[in-house]
């Protein structure tokens, strides 16, 4: 077995350990006994490991007792896990009736901390969450998933993780679990590339149901400039197209493609070349996103980049135009269904909705993921709750 194949050990707890801390007796049971999961794609317990139980006052050392008086014996067990796995939201546990919530640590101003609810126990929060696992690795009760993919795997996928996430929520099922079980399956709507020679292929007609006949722009070998010569993208703009209107992307219609240079040169001439990046001519300018950014796609290699016009700056934004027009679809698709909902994940949780659509986007196009790359719009677009844009 080589080491990639090793489990993490679950982390335990002794009986002395949860004294006097957790007085539940089931809680008890579960931290002595099958513990929690050492290695989880939704969650880290390392505060247990780092710190053992500790609760919310000692952890944000609040000598004024600021804090809200419901929230002082909770017990800091772990964090909610964002993109590129960093930390987010602080789990708790209430050792007197089991159940879980999350909480954002404000140290500076403990009077503002909150808390949400998050599962009726730590069994439930287990469970669902090895389905999350199972679901994403296609393994135990999703193994059949393997190499399935569609709008309708994602569907039979959705459905069979909601009602796992159903069962034992007592009613209330916490938006957490709405988003992972209604937007992380929609990462298998589009298989691996292999016929497209992008990175994904996309089904036929996709954009078309979800934006609506008419709505897709496809294009003609006479709208690419020459510098477009990477033939998959030729091939997928033809036959796929892009949603004239994105949400955050406005596809450029009115006239046949333009090379970056080109486009300053006839809209912007009041712009010095030298702002321009180097290649200008081989980088085509796809359309814009808002706050004066214009999406481009390399002519040579097919890669779909931001360009920053108030930094004339050039930024990694998709892999190329297969996983583009997945990051469009997603956010349109993602809008429909909280519609559906009256609003309630933006409402309730705009922060892990975000984290969530940013997680499920990470799967099939991992740009956004280096934390070291510097700007990613739609990392950072998707976490502006201020701005709204989801």
């Amino acid at each position: 077995m080589s080491t990639t194949d090793v489990a993490t050990p679950a982390i335990t707890l002794t009986e002395d350990q949860l004294d006097p801390y957790v007085t539940h007796a089931a809680t008890r049971r579960w931290l002595t006994g099958p513990g929690l999961p050492g290695d989880s794609g939704l969650f880290n317990f390392l505060e247990l490991s780092r710190e053992g139980l500790r609760t919310v006052r000692d952890a944000t050392a609040d000598p004024d007792d600021r804090l809200a008086a419901e929230l002082r014996d909770q017990l800091v067990i772990g964090a909610l896990l964002g993109p590129a796995g960093l930390e987010t939201e602080s789990l708790l546990l209430d050792g007197a009736t089991g159940e879980i919530a999350t909480t954002y640590f404000l140290h500076d101003r403990p009077d503002l901390m909150d808390s949400r609810p998050l599962a009726p126990s730590l069994r439930t929060l287990v469970r669902c969450a090895t389905a999350a696992d199972e679901l994403a690795g296609f393994r135990g009760q999703f193994a059949s998933y393997a190499g399935r993919f569609g709008p309708k795997v994602a569907t039979e996928a959705s459905r069979q993780l909601l009602a796992l996430f159903e069962e034992g929520a007592d009613g209330e099922m916490a938006p957490f679990w709405k988003m992972a079980a209604l937007i992380r399956p929609l990462s298998l709507v589009a298989g691996p590339g292999t016929a497209s020679g992008l990175a994904l292929d996309l089904p036929a007609r996709l954009l078309d149901e979800e934006f609506g006949q008419g709505k897709v722009a496809r294009f003609e070998d006479l709208d690419f400039p020459a510098t477009l010569t990477h033939a998959p993208t030729r091939l997928f703009l033809r036959e796929r197209g892009l949603p004239e209107d994105g949400f955050l992307f406005h596809l450029d219609t009115d006239v046949p493609l333009q090379t970056l240079a080109e486009y300053y040169e006839d809209e912007c001439s009041a712009v010095p070349q030298d702002r321009l990046p180097s290649r200008a001519d081989h980088l085509i300018r796809l359309g814009h996103l808002i706050e004066d950014n214009s999406l481009v796609v390399d002519g040579t290699t097919g890669a779909v980049l931001n360009w920053s016009e108030p930094e004339a700056t050039l930024y990694p934004l998709n892999t190329d135009v297969s996983t583009l027009a997945f990051t469009l679809w997603l956010l349109h698709r993602e809008k429909t269904i909280d519609d559906g909902l009256s609003g309630e994940l933006t409402t309730e949780a705009y922060d892990q909705l975000a984290t969530t659509m940013l997680q499920t986007l990470a799967t099939v196009d991992p740009t956004g993921s280096d934390v070291g790359a510097g700007h990613h719009y739609w990392t950072e677009t998707f976490q502006d709750e201020a701005g709204g844009v989801l």
